[in-house]
């Protein structure tokens, strides 16, 4: 049974928080197995979740089959509406499920509120861009023919959404795919299901027609991920996670030759030129490390500085990072959460005995906080060489590794020196650099003279082995659409003047005119 934290009794529509009782509603039995989602600031067991698996994805994905056809029949404007309704009810209840993200993910309140309001603000971009699919028509070769082509929903499609941003991945990943007439069965990160769960449960009151969208809450994504991968039922998977967890999913796709949306790990370079504004740089850097404690695909995990600027940068950074109070998510004035789990905190001190013991030098924290919790210092390497593990490995923590370059060339040959390809940073004046730099980068989105990037009107996604597809913007609408060629013939051309007489009239026209042109 769901449990009930103190946190939970302040809630002003406490039903968000009670997914079990939502299961038959949804047409899920409950299973007497379960696991526990646990508040990783306290270890406090949050609920007790029913650990589904094959059967109840099999039965969500035939829901969802057989509630395909009717959603893409309704009219682009009717599944606009509905999407704004859920965008409005996501709006009204941002404060709840800012609270629920919070005590299962760990993050600030305040990022938490961020981050509804953007998963809202893609609801809201998406029920636009649901009246915007357009078609072509083309020229065709005999004038009995007409040529055209039209965009139709691909059918359903399954998601798998990761545990760092629980309420905007949802949002991310369904709010295209929703608009586009597909129906979904969607699995969240068995550490952050309950915001998933609740936003699913303001999704039924926005008025989503029953077997649209269906929610799957297990333990082990192994059995639930490749039931997705292998029903033929399911014509898509959108994934968000490991690079490792992605190839494997692509290659369970392969058989069925499935259409898939990979949003994968990264190596995010940040670059400092040395003639860069060094302040703002710091104030990029800050942001696009420490938020949601470094626990982002995006976040910047090798940051190369020019040597002319480098000791002024490592100054102001250190400082900047000193500051940053960690702690729990609700309490005020903190800026850095928990890591999700202790593996987490594990890879970070590996990361940093590593580069010690290769010689490089701690400049700030490098030690957990307190006794409970899985807090980590928000700590600054420098000395980094590329041999050092920390160079070559996503640390998906709050370390700041700093490598000082001086030819400007050669760091963007090592920035792309890796087999990740999602986000690349840099902080550069001159106009030439900033474009030469730009387009060398080999990244799927490059950020300059920002630390931060996303947005529901870019198209979010890497090369390499980063990732397929894109997401966010009309790009990521098109990865829930299909073409189709219509070519018509037979058709009855008018019966005025036959068109091969027009066609010669107006030929005789041109050639009378060019005559007279050249005899003048």
């Amino acid at each position: 049974m769901p449990l009930c934290p103190p946190m939970i009794r302040h809630l002003r529509s406490p039903d968000l928080f009670r997914p079990i009782d939502r299961l038959p509603a949804l047409g899920m039995r409950i299973r007497e197995r379960t696991f526990e989602v646990l508040n990783p600031s306290t270890g406090e067991v949050l609920a007790e979740l029913p650990d589904m698996g094959v059967e109840e994805t099999c039965a969500g994905i035939e829901k969802a089959y057989i509630a395909q056809p009717g959603w893409a029949g309704f009219t682009a404007r009717e599944r606009s509406d509905v999407l704004w309704r859920w965008h409005e009810l996501i709006i009204d209840h941002t404060d709840d499920l800012a609270a629920i993200l919070t005590a299962e993910m760990g993050k600030p309140l305040a990022e938490a509120k961020s981050e509804i309001s953007h998963a809202a603000a893609y609801l809201q971009w998406y029920a636009e861009e649901a009246n915007r699919v357009y078609g072509e028509t083309i020229s065709a070769p005999s004038t009995d023919r007409r040529m055209l082509v039209i965009k139709q929903p691909i059918g359903v499609v399954g998601t798998i959404t990761p545990w760092n941003f629980p309420a905007s991945m949802v949002a991310r990943k369904i709010s295209p795919a929703l608009a586009a007439g597909c129906t979904i069965v969607l699995k969240p990160a068995e550490q952050t299901p309950l915001v998933a769960g609740a936003m699913f449960a303001l999704a039924h009151q926005a008025g989503f027609p029953e077997g649209v969208v269906n929610l799957i809450y297990a333990s082990e994504g192994d059995a639930v991920g490749r039931e997705l991968c292998t029903n033929p039922k399911v014509r898509k998977i959108s994934f968000t996670g490991s690079t490792e967890i992605g190839r494997l999913l692509m290659r369970q796709c392969s058989d069925q030759i499935k259409k898939v949306s990979l949003e994968l790990g990264g190596n995010a370079p940040f670059i400092v030129f040395d003639d860069a504004d060094i302040d703002a740089a710091v104030d990029g850097a800050i942001q696009a490390k420490y938020r949601n404690a470094g626990q982002t695909c995006v976040s910047a995990n090798r940051l190369y500085v020019q040597s002319r600027v480098h000791d002024e940068f490592v100054e102001k950074f250190v400082e900047r990072a000193r500051q940053l109070q960690v702690g729990d998510g609700f309490a005020p004035g903190v800026d850095i959460g928990p890591l999700i789990d202790k593996q987490a905190l594990a890879k970070i001190e590996s990361h940093i005995a590593d580069a010690v013991a290769k010689g490089g030098a701690i400049r700030c924290g490098g030690k957990r906080v307190g006794t409970n919790g899985t807090f980590f210092q928000p700590t600054v390497l420098t000395g980094v060489t590329s041999e050092m593990t920390v160079a070559q490995e996503e640390t998906f923590g709050p370390l700041a590794p700093i490598i000082r370059f001086n030819d400007a060339d050669q760091v963007v040959r090592d920035a792309n020196e890796t087999i990740y390809g999602l986000a690349a940073y840099f902080y550069a004046s001159n106009l030439k650099r900033v474009w030469r730099v730009a387009e060398a980068l080999e990244y799927g989105m490059v950020g300059v003279n920002t630390g931060r990037m996303s947005s529901e009107a870019a198209p979010f996604g890497g090369i390499k082995q980063s990732g397929i597809g894109r997401e966010g913007s009309r790009h990521g609408l098109e990865d829930y659409l299909e073409l189709k060629y219509l070519c018509m013939g037979g058709l009855v051309t008018t019966k005025r003047m036959s068109r091969p007489r027009v066609v010669a009239s107006m030929r005789a026209q041109v050639r009378r005119s060019a005559f007279q042109d050249f005899a003048l």
